[in-house]
This record gives structure tokens, sequence and C-alpha cells, in this order.
């Protein structure tokens, strides 16, 4: 296949590309100064893309069978606490480059489409969602370290997630653990759809490298389109 991978210098995205071309498949790696990568890998090309810019989007589809999108403000692999600030500054931009990637896929309606979301939209029990509840949202993010105003990015994501709900496109949705981390890559955990997935402790974690071959997965045998699906161990 020819998997396009935006971000695909980050934390998660940089994964994914490894996943893909272990696995054989050629990827176009979009960043945003592709004139600033150094790739000796075979089948991988590195590209300039803006996510927020529907035109720029446009011009990296053709050829592709599968686009996903990692994108964040800033570079959380390189600077995780300016990709917080940047999201509390502006919650909305993941709804903006949800509406570019949808706006792009308008000329090439068979490219699916994954993207890389948030897992403050799951559910925890039934009809219960952090997203909704600050109460809630705030509990889970003193429990990762992150600041409270990151509530608001919590939502953006969610933001995005019904942007996409509202398309005909082939979008797919990945909300990953609560907590993921780099890690190791197992192979091993468990899938859901709107529903935290968590362990025999009650936490939802995962490592990014599990991410990365559950994304993999989604791109080689689509179960999840025009829906949302979540992993945990």
């Amino acid at each position: 296949m020819h998997i396009g991978i935006i971000g695909a210098t980050g934390g998660i995205g940089s994964r994914v590309v490894t996943e893909a071309l272990d696995r054989g498949h050629h990827v176009t790696a979009f960043t945003r100064d592709a004139g600033r990568i150094s790739e000796e890998r075979k089948n991988v090309v590195w590209r300039s893309l803006d996510v927020l810019d529907a035109g720029s989007i446009a011009a990296g589809l053709p050829g592709l069978d599968v686009l996903i999108s990692a994108f964040q403000p800033g570079n959380a692999a390189k600077d995780f606490a300016d990709t917080v600030a940047r999201s509390i500054a502006d919650p909305t931009v993941y709804a903006t480059a949800a509406r570019a990637l949808l706006k792009a896929l308008e000329s090439h309606p068979r490219t699916r489409l994954i993207v890389i979301g948030g897992a403050g939209s799951l559910e925890i029990e039934p009809g219960l969602v952090p997203a909704d509840s600050d109460d809630i949202l705030h509990e889970s993010l003193d429990q990762l370290g992150l600041p409270r105003a990151y509530a608001a990015a919590v939502r953006g994501h969610r933001d995005a997630l019904n942007v996409l709900r509202t398309s005909n496109r082939l979008w797919t949705y990945f909300s990953p653990a609560e907590d993921i981390a780099p890690g190791q890559r197992t192979g091993r955990f468990r899938i859901g759809g709107d529903q935290q997935v968590v362990d025999a402790d009650g936490r939802s974690r995962i490592s990014s490298e599990d991410a990365a071959v559950a994304l993999v997965d989604e791109a080689e045998l689509p179960r999840f389109v025009q829906r949302r699906f979540t992993i945990g161990y």
C-alpha cells in the first residue's frame, strides 16, 4: 500500500512510519518542513504539508491509499510542554484540521482518512464522557500530570470527531488509550469502539508502538470506516 502520514516526526507519527515500512508499505511522510529531514530508509519520501490548508493536503493525496493524520500543534516528541501550551491557546485547531482534511478529500473521495485524536471523548461508563464533565476531566488530567487548562484541548479533539461524524468521506477516528507513551511493541492489545478499554487495574494505557500497530492494521484491513475505535491493554 501507499500510506501518507501527517505529523511523521511526532511521537506516534514516527512510529507509524516505522511500522508501515517494516510491513513493506510505501510511505509519504508529511511534516511542516521536510527540508530539515535526513532520511536513508527505503520506500519513504518526505514532503512538506500544512494540515490547516486543504489545498496543501490535496496536493499530497494523489497516489495514496490511506492518509493518517497524527497532527498536533508543535512537535510533542521534541517539546511536549510547547505542544500542551499551543493546544490550550487554540483548542479549535483540531476541528480546523479536520475540516481541511475533509475538504481535501472532496477531490479524492476514495482515499481513506485515519485521524488520531484524543481519549477524552470515550465513554468511561455508559453515557458518561470525561470531556462533558469538568470534575472527571480535571481528575484525569491531574493523574496524567497535565494542567487542568488542557481540558479545552480535550474538548477540541472531541469537536474534531464531531466534524468527521458529519461527513460521508471514508474517515476513521482513532482514540488512543488515556495514558499513551513510548514503550514496547507487543502487538497484543484489546480493541474497542466508543468505550474506554482498561486493564485489570482500571487503567487506560497503551504504548505508542502498539498504537502504531493498531493504526497500520486499520490501514491494511479497514474495520472502522465512518466510525471511531480505541485500544488498550
